[in-house]
Parts: structure tokens; C-alpha cells; sequence
């Protein structure tokens, strides 16, 4: 294991000296000295990492960069230590089968999860690391971790990146992007390839700037998804790099000759293109249905990703019905954005809306017929559609779904409150909502506690989640009688809600604010 580097200090917190460290150690840092004082954390506590050290010397230097991590991951970890130079903690050292005398630096770090060993630490010793680990122990580890990536110049800091790009004389392209991004994942090896073939020469540099701490530099540079790439020189941004299928090589060479991307050729409008299916428009419409019995329409929004995705298949199965000589009917669509009448008489709130009309009635809205062989074989046997799935809020669970109207009210009254910010159409929200729901039950009965939810999509509640700094969904943040005290970085799952919410009981709330004002 690597000498550790020595942390930046925290106010308040008590300095560790050799003469003093037995008696002084971080009033963050659980010290252990028994296997019966080890079991009960491990049972109260389900992230754990734990100091073992040869003796309270050695323990010094990584003590002072474990305060710095314990103040950090306050309610969502805990930092313990040992010292099994102490005649007290040798028994529990033997008993764990720790040697930290066997390690060059005379200390091992071991972490516990759910009440059990989990891993030995090796990621690098240093504040940024152990902070990642702590919050998401199974995690990925950062991009700067891999040693792949050395010649990528990572940037922590708005500082840091204002100083890069206004002393750096060589040419800079960077990459802004978000840890949890699929596009950015997957385009990292080739931009840290490129970044050691033109080492030397140019700049590849990254930034994680998906927390809100940045969104200064999000509004200044456009950045509007992930990853977006900008390209300077001398201080200046010039333009950016678009191409997100980009190979190192691919880099490398527009770096040697960079220059802005062409625009794109128009898109030629699905209505005016050679098309199986019948578009309609205003004046159109009424007439086609009525020359029709069975009509099957796609309201859509041309910028809509479903619609693009459902465009094939609907035209496939409109080539096959225009074909068949015992046809059950017929497909057309309506572009609300340009025929917004029939959008707004048929209150077409979401795209795709597929609606079926049968002797000019209209009968039935389908969100279930998506691909061509379900469009063919339900139009071959119209019937009413299954009937939708409850929302999450029109269930009946331990959860608490609030509104513009009495979100601040509500949350005045909760001395601890977890509140997820999400939308109903994503994704991870979806695969979120049963753990968030499930850990709700374990406070039910608790008056205090609340678990609740926000739905950023509905009317006024899109106001509020931009007030609470919401940039992506989920967003769960964590409240103290309705003060934001901060967002939850955790698992996505029923334990890892239960567990924080019963860390943060036992915080004083009020030391928390006033440290963070004094930091």
C-alpha cells in the first residue's frame, strides 16, 4: 500500500500528534478496541471502512486524511480505527487476521458492508478517492483511477479549469461529461488513447461537471447533455467537436486540423416523404375518417425520440395492410406541432398517442401497440386496450407525494426527510421507485420521518425542482425540518435508504449547518 498523502485540514477538527494521537483522534472516527465494540458497529452501522495500524505512529498521517473523508461521508459512512500496537486491540487484530506490521506502511484498510468483510481498500489513498469509494462502495472507480487514463488531464475545480485554460498555450479539447453517463463511458478509451499519441503537443482534458457547483460553466459553454466537447486555444473556446462515434484516430486527427463541424442537412419532414402511410392535416382529417371504417392514428412531434424509434415499424405494417386485399384497416398520422387543432381537440398531451376510429368514431387510445406485428394483429381484432398501470402516485404506499403548493409546509414539519425529484418517463426513476417505496414502510409509523416524492413533470412542480437544484432524475436530497441539507449519493436500494435515514437521526443537525457556513 502507498505512503498516504497528507489531507487538507478541517476546521474544528482536532490535529493528530504523536504524543496525543491515543487520546485525540477525530470525534468522526469510531475507535475500536475490542471485538465486542467491532460487532456492534458492524451491527448499527453497513459501511464501514476501517483503519488497522501497527501502532498509533503509524496511524498519524492516514488519520488526518481519514477526517477529512469521515466529514465528508457523514450519514453515509463511517470511518473506524484500530490500533493493534495497543495491548487492548491486539486480541481483536489477531482475531481478524489483520498484520498491518507486514504492510510497508504499517497500516491496512479493510471495508465492512451489511455486517460482513466486503473488500481490502486499494484504490488510491487520496481524499477525491476514498470520498467515491465511501458513497458507492461497489462503484466504478473514477476515471483518473485508471491508469490508462494518465496522460487525460482531470480537472476538480472551476479554478482549476479556468487556470488550464488561460495559461495553457497548447491547444485544449475538453471533454465535459457526467460519471453516469453511457456515451461518455463508452468514448473515454479512445479520448485517453488520443490523449498519450498527442502528449506533448495538445491537451485532452476531462471534468465531471454534472454536480450543480458547475452550472456556471454549463451556461457559458452550452452544455446541455453529456458529453459535450469544446475545443480552445489561447484562452479562447472556438467551437466543438461533434462526432460521438469518434475512434482515437478519429482525435487525433481533427486535433491535428481542427476545424467546426458542417451543418447537417435539413431533415426532410416524415409528411413529405415517399410513405405506406396516410398523413393528415386539419383539413384533411374528418374526411379521410369518415371514407374509412378502421383508422389507426399516430399523433406525433417530429423531435420526439419515441416517434423516431416507432417510425419504421409503423410504416413496415402499413406497407403490409395497404397490401392485403382483406385489409382490417388503415394507418395514418397527424404532426401535432403543425396541425396543433386536431392535437388540441384530441388532447394529445404525449407523443406517440396512437387512437383508433371505427365508423368515424373515435374509440379507444392504444399505448400499447408499438411494433408492426402488435399493430397488424390488434387491428385484425379491435378491442379496448388493457387498462393502464397505476401511477406511482395514485398507489397506495408509505410515500408522499407533494406538490408546489405544499411541498415547503409539508416538509416544515419533518425532522428527517428523503425526497426524490423525478420524472415518469425515466428510466432509472422506474427502477428506483420500489426500493424508495419499500424502504418508506420500515418509518411509517414514525410522525417525524417522511419519505416523499416530487414529480418534476406536473404544472407548477417544474418551478420548484429547478428552486431545489434539481439537474437529472432521480435526484434524491435529504431535508432537516425543511432545510436542504444534501443530496443522497447512495445505492438505489431499499437498504441503503433504510440505513441513512437511520444515520441521519442521530446528527446534530445544527453543528451541520454551521460547519457548512464556515467552510
Amino acid at each position: 500500500m502507498r505512503p498516504v498523502p497528507a489531507a487538507r485540514c478541517i476546521t474544528g477538527f482536532a490535529v493528530l500528534s504523536t504524543s496525543l494521537m491515543a487520546a485525540k483522534v477525530s470525534p468522526l472516527i469510531e475507535k475500536v478496541d475490542d471485538q465486542k465494540e467491532l460487532k456492534k458497529l458492524m451491527r448499527t452501522r453497513n459501511n464501514i471502512l476501517v483503519l488497522y495500524s501497527k501502532s498509533a505512529v503509524t496511524a498519524e498521517r492516514p488519520l488526518k486524511l481519514l477526517s477529512d473523508v469521515a466529514e465528508a461521508v457523514k450519514g453515509q459512512g463511517t470511518i473506524a480505527w484500530v490500533d493493534c500496537g495497543n495491548s487492548e486491540s491486539r486480541k481483536l487484530c489477531k482475531k481478524m487476521k489483520v498484520e498491518p506490521a507486514s504492510k510497508k506502511n504499517g497500516v491496512e484498510l479493510l471495508h465492512y458492508k451489511d455486517g460482513a468483510f466486503h473488500v481490502e481498500y486499494e484504490r488510491p489513498e487520496t481524499f477525491k478517492s476514498m470520498v467515491a469509494f465511501m458513497r458507492d462502495p461497489e462503484g466504478a472507480p473514477l476515471w483518473e483511477e485508471n491508469p490508462e487514463a494518465k496522460d487525460v488531464v482531470h480537472i476538480d475545480s472551476e479554478k482549476e479549469f479556468r487556470k488550464l485554460i488561460k495559461k495553457e498555450e497548447r491547444p485544449i479539447l475538453m471533454i465535459f461529461y457526467a460519471p453516469w453517463c453511457g456515451v461518455c463511458k463508452r468514448m473515454m478509451p479512445a479520448f485517453q488513447q488520443a490523449a498519450t499519441e498527442l502528449k506533448g503537443t495538445h491537451v485532452m482534458a476531462g471534468m465531471n461537471v454534472h454536480p450543480s457547483e458547475f452550472d456556471e460553466i454549463k451556461q457559458e459553454f452550452n452544455i446541455k447533455g453529456y458529453p459535450t466537447f469544446c475545443y480552445f486555444e489561447k484562452g479562447k473556446f472556438l467551437f466543438n467537436f461533434e462526432n460521438y462515434g469518434a475512434t482515437a484516430q478519429d482525435f487525433v486527427e481533427w486535433m491535428k486540423k481542427p476545424q467546426e463541424a458542417q451543418p447537417k442537412a435539413p431533415e426532410i419532414p416524415w409528411a413529405e416523404q415517399e410513405s405506406a402511410v396516410s398523413h393528415l392535416t386539419d383539413d384533411t382529417f374528418d374526411g379521410f375518417v369518415k371514407e374509412h371504417p378502421s383508422v389507426l392514428v399516430m399523433f406525433y412531434a417530429p423531435w420526439c425520440g419515441h416517434c423516431k424509434k416507432m417510425k419504421p415499424e409503423y410504416e413496415e405494417a402499413a406497407e403490409v395492410l395497404n397490401n392485403d386485399r382483406d385489409s382490417p384497416g388503415v394507418l395514418a398520422a397527424v404532426d401535432v406541432t403543425t396541425q396543433k387543432h386536431l392535437g388540441e381537440k384530441y388532447q394529445i398531451t404525449g407523443f406517440p398517442t396512437l387512437k383508433y376510429f371505427g365508423n368515424t368514431e373515435e374509440k379507444w387510445t392504444l399505448p400499447h401497440l408499438r411494433t408492426k406485428d402488435k399493430i397488424i394483429e390488434w387491428l385484425h381484432n379491435p378491442q379496448a386496450p388493457p387498462p393502464p398501470e397505476q401511477s406511482w402516485e395514485e398507489q397506495q404506499t408509505s410515500v408522499t407525494h407533494l406538490s408546489a403548493e405544499d411541498f415547503k409546509e409539508f416538509m416544515k414539519k419533518k425532522k428527517h426527510a428523503l425526497v426524490m425529484f423525478y420524472a415518469p418517463w425515466c428510466p432509472h426513476c422506474k427502477n428506483t421507485i420500489p426500493h424508495f417505496t419499500t424502504a418508506a414502510d420500515h418509518f411509517k409509523e414514525e410522525r417525524k420521518i417522511a419519505y416523499a416524492a416530487v414529480d418534476c413533470t406536473k404544472g407548477q412542480n417544474h418551478e420548484l425542482c429547478k428552486q431545489e437544484g434539481v439537474e437529472g432524475y432521480p435526484m434524491i436530497s435529504y431535508y432537516n425540518y425543511g432545510k436542504f441539507m444534501e443530496r443522497y449519493s447512495g445505492e438505489r436500494a431499499e437498504a441503503a435508504f433504510v440505513n441513512y435515514i437511520r444515520a441521519m437521526r442521530g446528527q446534530d443537525h445544527e453543528k451541520i449547518s454551521k460547519r457548512k457556513e464556515e467552510l
